[in-house]
């Protein structure tokens, strides 16, 4: 039997990046159209920054076995839009059994989770900090900070995303807002529509 080489991956916190990695794949403000409530605000926003990267992943894939895990680097760009504070597309894995760990290196952040029938989680993430995104729950990371967000993140390489899941209920059930205090709030979303019964049961029948 043939083992697998072990493959040391260096976190540089002050970039933000994976280093020995062999993936990389950036977001720039002009690819998260429609994402957020502000449609003018986020106008301007392109008009300044359209071209430039909000966020971007670094990760290495020893396989495509449940057995293989994905291990990565995200960093994201702090700010807002129209008091939105800045966010992922978010996704939820193809095949819903399959978990997913956030590991804060710096900043401060949000993992917003939602489930197939809509409950609501949120959990704050920041230095030294752990998250843990169980199976079928949807997610998305945001930054609430006046700095990058630099996660670390880990899951089994055959998980596969889904990232259509959260445009066809018109977006997340709650938006993430800047509470003019230096933290955040949460507010109901009026474009979120309830999944359909059929989706719910494909979801929770994704498994590999």
């Amino acid at each position: 039997m043939a083992f697998q080489e072990p493959r040391l991956c260096q976190v540089s916190v002050e970039t933000g990046l994976l280093g020995n990695a062999d993936g990389h794949y950036q977001k720039r403000f002009a690819d998260l159209a429609g994402l957020y409530a502000d449609s003018a605000a986020f106008d301007r926003l392109m008009a300044e920054r359209g071209q430039e990267v909000a966020y971007e992943v670094t990760s290495y894939t020893p396989g495509q076995r449940v057995s293989d895990l994905i291990v990565g680097v995200t960093r994201m760009e702090p700010g807002n839009v129209g008091g939105e504070y800045f966010l992922t597309r978010g996704h939820i894995h193809a095949r819903g059994d399959r978990p997913e760990i956030y590991y804060g290196q710096a900043g401060r952040g949000l993992m917003q989770m939602e489930s197939p029938d809509g409950e609501v989680r949120i959990v704050e993430v920041g230095p030294q900090s752990i998250c843990y995104v169980p199976p079928y729950w949807i997610h998305r990371s945001i930054n609430i900070g006046s700095a990058d967000l630099v996660m670390m993140f880990a899951y089994p390489a055959d998980s596969g995303q889904d990232y259509g899941i959260i445009e066809r209920s018109g977006g997340m059930r709650v938006r993430i807002l800047d509470d003019g205090q230096g933290g955040w709030k949460q507010v109901e979303n009026p474009d979120w529509r309830p999944r359909s019964k059929d989706e719910i049961v494909s979801i929770l029948g994704a498994a590999g």
